[in-house]
C-alpha cells in the first residue's frame, strides 16, 4: 500500500509541476508548451511456432525499478472499490476456529516450505516478487526466485497424473482456450499455507486451483485464478486479477532458503505468541 501511495504522490507532483510551469510561462508571455506526442500502441505479444502466444519472459510488478502504477495496481487486483472476499473470509466455521489458534510462529515459509499458491509463486500482494516462464509447444515451465521452486505444465492434452505423490505446489496440466492458457493444479499436500505474507491461511489436500494466463501484449501478462477447497471453504474463491509486466532482465536469480536465515524470525514469533506472565 505504501508503494502504491508513494507512486501516486510522485505522479501527482509531476502533474502539478507541469501545470505550474505552463501557467507561469503563459503569464510571462511565453508560447504554450507543445502538445505531448501521441502514445504509441503496445507491441503485440510474440507467438510460438504453433501460433499460441509465447508466455516466455521474466514477469514482475515492476515496483523495484520505480513507480509503475499499472503493475502495482494490477498486482493488487482489479480497480479499487469494494474488495472481494479474501481466502480466509470463506473459511468454514470449524476451519476458522482452528485457524485462530495459528499465528506467525506456525508459518511454514519460516522453514523454507513454499506457499501452495501464488501465480508463478508471485504473491498477489507483493509487487516486487519475480517469476519466469519458459514456454514451448509441449510444456510451459514456471519458475520463481523464492523457495527455488518450479512447475512443469504439459500442454499436449494429457490428463493429470495419478501416480505421483502430493507436493507443495501440486501437479498441473494446461490447455489453450484461444489465446488464454488455462492451468489446473491439484494433488497438494496439506502442510503449506496459501501464502504467508502476514496471513494465516492453511488449506486441505482437496485444494484445486484453475489459473488463466493472457499475454495481452509484449509487455503485459494478466492472470485470473479461482481456488476450490471443499474441505475448507464455503465456496470458490475468486482471486483478484494480477497484471504483471515484462522485467528488464531475462533470468531470475537462484535465491537459496536454508532455514538458518529465518531462525531469528521464528524465535521472535514464538515469543510474541507466548502468553504473558
Amino acid at each position: 500500500m505504501k508503494r502504491v501511495l508513494f507512486a501516486s504522490l510522485i505522479v501527482l507532483a509531476i502533474a502539478l509541476s507541469s501545470f505550474t510551469a505552463v501557467m507561469t510561462g503563459q503569464q510571462r508571455g511565453a508560447a504554450p508548451a507543445a502538445a505531448p506526442a501521441a502514445v504509441q500502441p503496445a507491441e503485440p505479444a510474440p507467438r510460438l511456432a504453433d501460433g499460441h502466444p509465447d508466455l516466455s519472459g521474466v514477469w514482475w510488478g515492476g515496483a523495484d525499478v520505480g513507480p509503475n502504477l499499472r503493475g502495482a495496481r494490477g498486482a493488487r487486483g482489479a480497480p479499487r472499490g469494494t474488495p472481494p472476499p479474501t481466502f480466509t473470509a470463506l473459511y468454514q466455521p470449524a476451519v476458522a476456529e482452528k485457524a485462530k489458534k495459528l499465528s506467525d510462529k506456525d508459518d511454514p515459509t519460516l522453514r523454507c516450505i513454499p506457499t501452495a499458491f501464488g501465480t508463478l509463486n508471485v504473491s498477489l500482494y507483493d509487487v516486487g516478487a519475480v517469476g519466469q516462464i519458459v514456454a514451448t509447444p509441449k510444456f510451459v515451465v514456471m519458475m520463481q526466485e523464492t523457495f527455488h521452486g518450479y512447475r512443469i505444465i504439459p500442454t499436449d492434452g494429457r490428463q493429470a497424473r495419478d501416480n505421483v505423490p502430493p507436493s507443495y505446489r501440486g501437479d498441473s496440466v494446461g490447455h489453450w482456450e484461444g489465446d488464454v492458457f488455462v492451468v489446473e493444479t491439484k494433488n497438494f499436500t496439506d502442510d503449506t499455507w496459501m501464502w504467508a505474507e502476514g496471513r494465516v491461511s492453511p488449506h486441505s489436500d482437496a485444494l484445486r486451483i484453475v489459473e488463466r494466463y493472457h499475454r495481452v501484449d509484449k509487455n503485459t501478462l494478466e492472470i485470473d485464478a479461482t481456488v476450490y477447497d471443499p474441505k475448507v471453504l464455503t465456496g470458490p474463491w475468486t482471486v483478484p486479477k494480477a497484471t504483471l509486466v515484462l522485467a528488464p532482465f531475462d533470468q531470475i536469480m537462484p535465491l537459496i532458503c536454508s532455514g538458518t536465515e529465518t531462525h531469528g524470525l521464528m524465535d521472535a514469533a514464538a515469543k510474541q505468541a507466548a502468553p504473558q506472565q
